[in-house]
């Protein structure tokens, strides 16, 4: 326990005694590395190396969060602690945000700069591609695999229905939460933990047709590239709010939280939102146009 003087009184925070974790984690990344490494390049071992690498990384995350947790619930942390989890989950938000924004930047450029600079009638499209049509949908001059492009009704538009639902229900678990209603929380937290993972069984279902009806795959040109890159991160991202949801939920089921000390909640509802807002962009700019 550290110490300094804020007008004169003292000020107490807490200090973390030297942890074996953060190295770790480093071993964990560098077996992953070297392991897909050796496995790109056909050694057997490659493939071992990287499951040992994962399963240390997992026994790391476990060990590491759940110091935190103890820590946390002994109130150790005061509000300048709390304060640096507030901007550090704002900062890692920030990074996820660039993350989509570099791709959405991508799938503009795709259909508002390099297809109408391909196609016919214009300088370079004459020149190397005289016969493309430059028009979105499209797999790009040089492919001739023929796909259907997935539509907005159905499916995709039942998952924004479910996500949105999803953000509802944790709303409403927050709210329980500060109320003191344990009961509610766990139950409208069990709520938006099962629509985060019906959204991510229709999006393999999605998948599954969009390969064997559509001919419509990560190969299928620069349509299905730019399709599967931002949905398919999209379901990991909402892969990792469901778990760290789940972990919120087994958490409230032990008695952790209470109406004015329960950041690690609110920065898993923070992490949900921001996956809502990004699927409805994709739905938007993916789907919809």
């Amino acid at each position: 326990m550290g110490s300094t003087t804020h007008g004169g009184q003292p000020v107490y925070y807490f200090i973390p005694q030297p942890s074996h974790w953060p190295i770790t984690g480093s071993v964990a990344l560098l077996l992953m590395g070297g392991g897909a490494a050796f496995w790109f390049n056909g050694y057997a071992a490659g493939p071992w190396v990287v499951a040992l690498g994962f399963a240390i990384l997992l026994f790391m995350m476990f060990g590491w969060f759940g110091t935190v947790i103890g820590e946390s619930e002994s109130r150790l942390y005061n509000k300048r602690v709390d304060l640096s989890f507030r901007w550090a989950m704002s900062w890692f938000i920030f990074s996820e945000v660039m993350f989509f924004a570099a791709f959405f930047g991508a799938l503009f450029y795709v259909r508002n700069l390099s297809v109408p600079d391909l196609g016919a009638g214009s300088i370079t499209g004459n020149l190397l591609w005289p016969n493309y049509a430059a028009q979105w949908p499209t797999v790009g001059p040089y492919v001739t695999q023929q796909f259907t492009p997935m539509g907005a009704m159905g499916i995709p538009l039942l998952n924004t229905i479910i996500l949105l639902t999803s953000g509802v229900t944790l709303t409403i678990a927050h709210h329980a939460l500060k109320a003191g209603h344990r009961g509610a929380l766990a139950l409208w937290l069990a709520a938006t933990i099962a629509l985060g993972l019906t959204f991510l069984g229709f999006q393999a279902y999605e998948y599954i047709h969009a390969y064997s009806d559509l001919n419509l795959k990560l190969s299928t040109g620069v349509y299905g590239s730019t399709f599967f890159m931002l949905t398919g991160f999209h379901g990991m991202h909402v892969t990792v709010g469901a778990i760290m949801l789940s972990v919120m939920l087994g958490r409230v089921l032990k008695g952790h939280f209470d109406a004015q000390h329960h950041f690690a909640f609110e920065a898993a509802a923070w992490y949900w939102h921001f996956v809502d807002v990004v699927w409805l962009l994709l739905f938007v700019l993916v789907y919809w146009l």
